[in-house]
């Protein structure tokens, strides 16, 4: 049987004392993000590499903490199942903090973002508002609260006699743009960021109407692990406090969405 020398048997029971603890992962290991990368212009692929607001923001969290930020392509219907499983540290990808969510995982917030109604330019459906989709065909990504927020104000409108919103969900944020491009839908409903950036890059698309119901946008992190929680907490608020997720948030046309700090 091999034995410890005092060096080393005090090397372990510190290291077995912060495990305990748990304390946080020493410098220079890695965040592993999950994030949906298909909903511009907070992550996205251009080429092979991920980019966007959220992944320089997780950039900046990670090398805040000392480590390096991994990134995860996650279906961001199965992405709050993938944290709970391990298969990563936090989830970084434009995701309301809300109610029901937090009664499965914790949130650090560090975006205040609207939704908004996208359509064909020209606008012959007449979308103006979310009264105005009656009767009318919206795409909208699966497992999002854009999607839940719909499904409600169909109800409510059903409820006073009125044609329901054909709600028609897609597995990714792009595949909705594109229902709508090609006229398989009146109207998109995203977060408006998202919508802002779609319009940029494609003169087909318009707004319609102004933006509705903000929502914080957190990164999300198990309830069980109030170390990685506590240590992306202080990367959020030293990194408001020095400019540079307003900076972030600048370069991708974002500035409107920051937190009131």
């Amino acid at each position: 049987m091999r034995h410890l020398t005092p060096l080393l048997l005090l090397v372990a029971v510190v290291a077995l004392s912060a495990a305990a603890a748990g304390q946080a992962r020493p410098a220079g290991g890695t965040l592993t993000f999950c994030s949906d990368i298909t909903y511009p212009p907070e992550e996205f692929y251009q080429g092979t590499k991920p980019a966007g607001s959220d992944i320089d923001i997780g950039n900046a969290v990670a090398k805040r903490l000392g480590m390096k930020a991994v990134f995860q392509n996650t279906g961001f219907d199965g992405i709050i199942a993938a944290l709970l499983a391990k298969k990563c540290d936090a989830v970084i990808s434009g995701m309301n903090d809300t109610a029901d969510r937090r009664k499965q995982v914790s949130f650090i917030d560090y975006l205040n973002v609207g939704q908004s109604l996208m359509v064909q330019k020209g606008n012959t459906k007449h979308v103006s508002s979310l009264a105005s989709l009656s009767g009318k065909s919206v795409s909208v990504e699966v497992g999002t609260t854009n999607k839940t927020f719909l499904d409600q104000e169909s109800k409510k409108l059903k409820s006073e006699g009125k044609p329901t919103i054909q709600v028609q969900a897609f597995p990714h944020d792009t595949d909705a743009a594109a229902a709508l491009k090609t006229g398989r839908v009146d109207a998109y409903f995203g977060d408006s960021p998202v919508v802002a950036y779609y319009i940029q890059k494609d003169s087909s698309f318009a707004f319609a109407g102004s933006p509705v119901n903000p929502i914080p946008v957190g990164i999300a992190v198990r309830k069980n692990d109030p170390t990685t929680k506590a240590g992306i907490q202080k990367a959020i608020t030293a990194l408001y406090a020095n400019g540079t997720i307003k900076r972030i948030l600048a370069k991708w046309h974002m500035a409107a969405f920051a937190l009131k700090k």
